[in-house]
């Protein structure tokens, strides 16, 4: 219980730097500047059309996107690009404490950020059509003709027919943050460990692991490729396993349809995943040099 406490207390002690912290302000006003620019096709066409929103459907429609996860997810390199913070006090908790409850604080600290910073996301959709959606958990007119016509596809909202047909509102929306959460989760765990390997390892990194996500896209491989109807469909399930990006994405999933990974997988893909990048963390923190602001490296 004592260690229990040492770790909340090392993740408590991170979250204090959010005080007047240029970056975290920053990549918190950005993510809802995003949240407004995506979601403002959905509103416009809203308004256009007359019609009122369901409260989740302009989150889900926007972050049922792999471009919007992707876009959204790059703003952790702003947040976590400094983790594991080496603060003026880190020499107390260590000696306090040791390396491995230290580095299981700061591991608490990015799961509980990226949760937060997720939930800000949704919470700002739900803010930005507050004024003209209701809480019931029933699709809209909205969602209905966005569906059952090819408008959404023509305006770039991925309104797809078989999440109309096979979920409610709030199901779909807790799926789509778990999905999001998941892989926020699972990039920032890999943002930490190369940090941990090497100084400013982890911006790269991130920029990798988002750049393979964007390239594993099956839309875009048939666009470079010019493959028929049937390639595209065996890229979009080979995809749709290989790439991250894909497994946060609500609709690359098997709904009865398909061969793409179920639901579950994905969660099971980045609980693991996350679970093996943490546990590389704290095995490099045995050897990990510290390097604080005034004192000799050790």
């Amino acid at each position: 219980m004592r260690e229990l406490a040492q770790i909340w207390q090392t993740a408590c002690v991170n979250f204090r730097r959010w005080k007047k912290n240029p970056k975290v302000i920053m990549a918190f006003l950005l993510a809802f500047v995003v949240c407004f620019l995506l979601s403002d096709k959905i509103l416009s066409f809203s308004d256009r059309q007359e019609t009122v929103l369901q409260l989740f459907e302009p989150f889900i429609w926007t972050f049922g996107d792999a471009n919007s996860v992707l876009i959204m997810s790059l703003l952790l390199l702003l947040l976590f690009a400094d983790i594991p913070n080496t603060g003026n006090e880190v020499p107390l908790f260590l000696v306090r404490t040791n390396r491995r409850v230290w580095i299981l604080g700061q591991i608490l600290y990015i799961v509980m950020a990226t949760f937060l910073f997720v939930l800000f996301v949704l919470i700002s959709t739900c803010v930005l059509c507050a004024s003209k959606a209701y809480p019931a958990n029933i699709w809209s007119k909205t969602a209905a003709i966005l569906g059952y016509s090819d408008i959404g596809r023509r305006i770039a909202i991925p309104a797809f027919l078989k999440v109309l047909e096979l979920s409610f509102p709030y199901q779909c929306m807790l799926h789509i943050f778990g999905l999001m959460l998941g892989y926020s989760i699972f990039m920032s765990g890999i943002i930490l460990y190369l940090n941990l390997r090497k100084d400013n390892g982890g911006m790269i990194g991130g920029i990798i692991f988002s750049g393979i996500g964007f390239v594993l896209n099956p839309e875009l491989i048939s666009q470079w490729f010019k493959l028929g109807p049937e390639k595209q469909r065996l890229a979009n399930i080979a995809f749709g396993w290989m790439s991250p990006l894909n497994h946060a994405t609500y609709y690359m999933h098997n709904f009865g349809y398909d061969n793409l990974p179920k639901l579950w997988v994905s969660y099971v893909f980045f609980f693991v995943g996350s679970v093996i990048v943490f546990s590389l963390s704290v095995h490099r923190m045995r050897t990990y040099s510290f390097n604080f602001t005034g004192t000799m490296r050790r």
